[in-house]
């Protein structure tokens, strides 16, 4: 029987799954089965005046029945199901309230002088309500036919019919509504437990990709930070390049001088010093000076640009700043980067032009797309030129346009250039993060727009429209390109 009921599909394999099923079953829609069991006990009540109808000399005693019925079993068994302790007991609570009062009208019919010649018309009435407005599942529904069946039948050996042959009709119209019934109920477990599978399924379905999906945005985040370090990397290898010169100027005019001095001293200590020795070696350990002071403060002004630029990076906090020398500084730090490949950097902006936001997503932003032109605007290895520009827009919004003169971007890439893992140089090792990471830290950080215009042959050029002041905490997380 147990394997039968699962192979119809009114049964789970798993006793977990069944239990479950048969809680919500029952329990949905509480108000609702409610309102029907109270309408059931007031129906119950008022079919008295049937019962007046077909005998008004017992019509007394039989509404003193009904209303017993209702007042003890059905108004109770209704007002006590909400209770969280009798939830688990919701079935038997049903089948309590659809036996007792469906047994009891087979004794009322007994007591009315003609009443089982019109007994099939309560009966059924009965079942319909049964079967439609309470959550019963078929074993239940079955136990509910065999029992009231079972009590009519008995009650109906001791009554007398007026008409021959009313006996079987009485049982044929309430045996075809039994099955009736069974058949619908059966029918509405049955998609009940189809949609419960499903909805299981789904659910099931929804955790693996919402794991899937938090696995997938903890290792995009990974690779956004090793793609923010590693363009990073760059400006501190175009830096450490760029300080090199200095730094070696500065120690070769510190071993000029000391080799001059120890000189100066020797001619001092042998008495044989000559104003012209003396005048030449004044001369020359000005002139080292002079480079010296010049190589190391190159050197310290590089460190300086360098560290803000760092500090603004690893940084996420708003501060306000100037931007045409903020953007002085920037470019200073790429520089090196830029003019060891051969470009030139042209940088506008109109003065006045202060901000109030992510310095270090800014410069984020800026430093990926120069980055990027470096590597994919001139593939055949030339030299080109990169155009940086910002003029206010409005009373708060400044634009931001970023160009060069490379080989542009082909029709079909340009609708991807956003998308995360998008790359044409996947073999060289470029991961296709470094524009997806511009278009979130513009349009999430900086709550600002950015549109590319770019076609094969013609360079490209990005527009980037910024309020000129960001609220705190308006940053938003990361973002897919519509």
């Amino acid at each position: 029987m147990y394997n039968l009921l699962i192979r119809l599909g009114l049964r789970f394999e798993q006793s977990a799954d069944e239990d479950q099923f048969v809680e919500r079953f029952t329990l949905d829609d509480l108000g609702r089965t409610q309102a029907a069991m109270i309408l059931g006990a007031f129906v119950y009540c008022a079919f008295s005046v049937w019962d007046w109808i077909l005998d008004p000399t017992i019509w007394i005693t039989t509404l003193a029945i009904r209303l017993a019925v209702a007042a003890l079993v059905l108004l109770p068994l209704t007002a006590v199901l909400p209770h969280k302790s009798a939830r688990r007991f919701a079935e038997p609570i049903y089948l309590a309230y659809c036996v007792v009062p469906g047994c009891v009208l087979s004794l009322i019919y007994l007591l009315l002088e003609p009443g089982f010649d019109h007994a099939a018309a309560g009966m059924i009435i009965v079942i319909l309500f049964v079967s439609t407005l309470l959550p019963l599942r078929l074993p239940s529904l079955i136990a509910f036919c065999a029992v009231t069946w079972l009590f009519f039948a008995v009650c109906e050996s001791f009554a007398r019919h007026e008409l021959a042959g009313m006996r079987f009709v009485n049982n044929f119209e309430i045996g075809m509504a039994y099955a009736l019934s069974l058949y619908a109920v059966g029918a509405r477990e049955f998609r009940a437990r189809r949609q419960f599978r499903t909805e299981q399924a789904l659910r099931q379905e929804t955790i693996r990709s919402e794991a899937a999906l938090a696995e997938l945005r903890e290792a995009q985040a990974h690779l956004v930070q090793a793609e923010k370090l590693a363009s990073l990397g760059q400006l501190v290898a175009g830096v450490a390049h760029e300080i090199n010169t200095p730094i070696g100027l500065a120690l070769m005019t510190s071993t000029a001088l000391e080799g001059d001095l120890k000189r100066l001293v020797r001619s001092v200590d042998s008495g044989q010093l000559r104003r012209s020795e003396l005048t030449q070696g004044i001369a020359r350990l000005a002139e080292g000076t002079r480079l010296l002071f010049s190589n190391l403060t190159r050197a310290a002004d590089l460190v300086q640009s360098f560290k803000q630029v760092a500090i603004d990076q690893a940084n996420e906090d708003r501060r306000r700043f100037e931007l045409h020398s903020w953007l002085i500084e920037l470019m200073s730090t790429l520089e090196p980067l830029l003019r060891r490949k051969g470009h030139a950097v042209r940088v506008s902006c109109e003065d006045g032009l202060v901000l109030h936001t992510h310095p270090g997503a800014l410069a984020q932003v800026i430093s990926n797309l120069a980055l990027n032109a470096v590597v994919h605007a001139y593939p055949d290895g030339r030299s080109g030129l990169l155009d940086l520009t910002a003029t206010r827009v409005g009373d708060d919004a400044v634009r931001i346009v970023f160009s060069d003169d490379g080989a542009g971007i082909p029709a079909d890439h340009a609708r991807k250039v956003f998308d995360p893992f998008f790359t044409t140089r996947r073999d060289q090792g470029s991961t296709g993060l470094g524009l997806h990471i511009v278009f979130n830290l513009v349009v999430a950080t900086l709550r600002g727009q950015i549109e590319l215009s770019s076609a094969a042959g013609s360079g490209t050029r990005f527009t980037i429209d910024l309020p000129m002041t960001v609220a705190p905490n308006e940053a938003g997380e990361i973002l897919a390109p519509a």
